[in-house]
């Protein structure tokens, strides 16, 4: 891992790596890049645990974990990553197939120290993920 503030280019291969443990369902391989503290914001977590926010590495893999056997087609293809170095901030721009058609996506990212620590995933149209018993 990095110590010290990521470069526009470690950032870049940062959301090339992203997108491609996503691609594989290699939810420890997402989750490398996180603190032990992180927080987490989606409205599909929402749906899944019941809260907007998640607190925690571990309370994020158990969402996509759960998320995840929910879902049988996944891909995404990257489209743009805007970064801004000395905020140490990054907005990855996506194209998202979640068991049906594709809706554009963007998660926003801040560093401290390499790691993340704060992300929000923002969504088009978001259809409900299924329930299961």
């Amino acid at each position: 891992m990095v110590n010290g503030p990521l470069s526009r280019a470690e950032m870049i291969q940062h959301a090339q790596d992203w997108i491609a443990a996503w691609n594989r369902r290699d939810v420890a391989a997402v989750l490398s890049a996180f603190t032990p503290e992180a927080r987490f914001r989606s409205p599909l977590a929402r749906q899944v645990t019941g809260e907007g926010e998640l607190k925690g590495r571990e309370a994020i893999a158990r969402y996509w974990t759960d998320a995840l056997t929910r879902i049988g087609h996944l891909s995404f293809q990257l489209q743009d990553v805007i970064c801004d170095e000395a905020g140490q901030t990054m907005v990855v721009l996506y194209e998202a197939r979640l068991d049906g058609p594709p809706r554009r996506a963007c998660e926003i990212f801040r560093f401290e120290d390499g790691m993340k620590m704060e992300g929000e995933a923002l969504y088009g149209d978001t259809p409900p993920i299924p329930v299961t018993a």
